[in-house]
This record gives structure tokens, sequence and C-alpha cells, in this order.
């Protein structure tokens, strides 16, 4: 597999983390696990292969722009086929202001882009697969994000509510909870939740363990550690907690893991990403 991330436009790097190619070149079928990661995607397929996803060894194929909602059981995926995936990484507060839908109704599950945004994403899928160059590409989708974003400051005020708790929770050494934070910030914990499910899909607590344990699957691809170091550096109490986490995000133990066939270290929002 080919995978390259590319920058967004300064005026977009606010809602989109990246944009990233992902190029499947060969006939052979590629399966491989997608796991919790924090942030929603929308991939177009831009190849002449098939992409599917499923669970318990029932598969269904993609539709040919998916909307993917937060992933929170780990969720087999196979490319049949010469597939070129071309995606957008919303950073994990940010796609409500694009879709401007209850969020979490597309949780853990692949959805059809072109039922929530119509004409329009179709129009776009057409212009992707027409564009010569990546950098033409890369321009249409950031014509149609930002023509969604007109109405973003209807929600502007709630969105940096959320988007504050989310760079305090980026922090290596935070451990507050709910009610701490939501008391800084001038408002009941049980709003700062509704905000949370209202701009994540996720709960703060389900937010806060996902990033956690992204932070563990990151260390993974280190050199040589232990699991009780790699726990303490991903900010649980002990190894017991951080095994207890991974295999429910993965359904695997970390001892378990194989770092090297895994695309989650690519598309992990915690990888050091090399310049």
């Amino acid at each position: 597999m080919i995978y390259k991330e590319i920058l967004p436009h300064e005026n977009l790097r606010g809602y989109v983390k990246c944009y990233y190619l992902s190029e499947y070149n060969t006939d052979v079928v590629v399966q491989d696990k997608a796991f919790a990661t924090g942030c929603m995607e929308i991939m177009f397929n831009l190849g002449n292969g098939t992409f599917q996803t499923g669970r318990d060894n029932h598969f269904e194929t993609t539709p040919r722009i998916e909307l993917w909602g937060q992933i929170i059981n780990p969720l087999d995926f196979r490319s049949l086929g010469r597939n070129k995936m071309l995606g957008i990484r919303f950073h994990p507060h940010t796609a409500a202001a694009i879709l401007g839908d209850r969020i979490d109704a597309f949780n853990d599950r692949v959805s059809d882009f072109a039922a929530v945004a119509g004409a329009e994403a179709r129009r776009l899928h057409e212009q992707l697969l027409n564009a010569p160059t990546l950098d033409q590409q890369i321009a249409h989708l950031e014509f149609f994000l930002l023509k969604r974003l007109t109405g973003v400051h209807a929600i502007q005020s709630r969105f940096q509510i959320v988007n504050s708790v989310i760079a305090e929770m980026a922090n290596e050494d935070f451990t507050d909870d709910i009610q701490n934070v939501s008391f800084r910030h001038g408002i009941s914990s049980r709003y700062l939740q509704k905000l949370f499910v209202e701009f994540t899909g996720l709960s703060p607590k389900l937010y806060y363990k996902i990033n956690r344990f992204q932070k563990s699957l990151s260390l993974t691809n280190g050199v040589d550690q232990s699991l009780t170091s790699i726990a303490y550096q991903s900010g649980y109490f002990d190894q017991s907690h951080f095994i207890r986490d991974f295999k429910f995000f993965t359904g695997i133990a970390p001892s378990s893991f194989d770092v090297k066939n895994s695309s989650a270290i690519l598309a992990s929002p915690n990888r050091d990403k090399k310049k």
C-alpha cells in the first residue's frame, strides 16, 4: 500500500487534520483492521477496485464516497483490486461543522456520503475523477469544504468550548475529571457532555480513552519497550488498565499486535510525522 498525507491550506487547518492518498496497486485481496482514532473521515474511491468493510467475517461493499463515523469497535476492511482512495481526515470535533448532522448517528459504521450531501457530493466525486493532478483534486476538495463552512458562525461559541477542552486533553499531563474541566469553562458537566456528543459523537470520557489508546498505539511503533513503559507514557495508571483498553479497541492484546502489517499506525493521529 502507498500512503501519503497532504496538509490543508491555512484557512482550513482548524477543521481538516490532513488529506491523504491511499493506493492499493495489486489485484491480491488486502485485508486489515481499522481502530478508533477519534477522527471522522470522508473517502472518495477513485480507483477501479472494490472496498469492503465488515465484522465477524461478514463484509459489505462500501459506497464510492465513504463517510467514516467514529469507529469505536475494531472494524475489518479489505481492498479488492486496484483501489485509489482520496480522503479527508477531520479533527475530532470539526466534522460537525461540515456535515451539520447529529454526528453520533454515524458512529461505528461507514455510510454513503452522497446520501448525506446529495448531488453536491456526487459532483465533487466526478470532478476528482477527472482532475489530472493531485493538486487539482485537493483544490476541488477545499472549494467544497469552504462552501459548506459558510454557516459555521452559528455554532462558533459552542465549537470553541469543545476546541479548548480537546486541546486541554491533549496535554501529556492531563488527568483531570470532567467536573473540574467544565467548571473552568463556566459550564455544567452535563452541558459539556452534550457539546462533546454534538461535535465529536463521543462522550468526553470515551474521547479521552480513545486519545490515550492512540498514544499507546503510536508508541508500539517505536523501539522495543515494556508494556509498563508504554502504559505510563500513554497516561495509564498501570499496565492492566492499558491492556484492557488495548483489547477493547483492537480485539487483541498489545503483545500480539502486528505493528509491521497494520495500517492503523499510518492512520494514527498521534504518530510521529517525519518531515
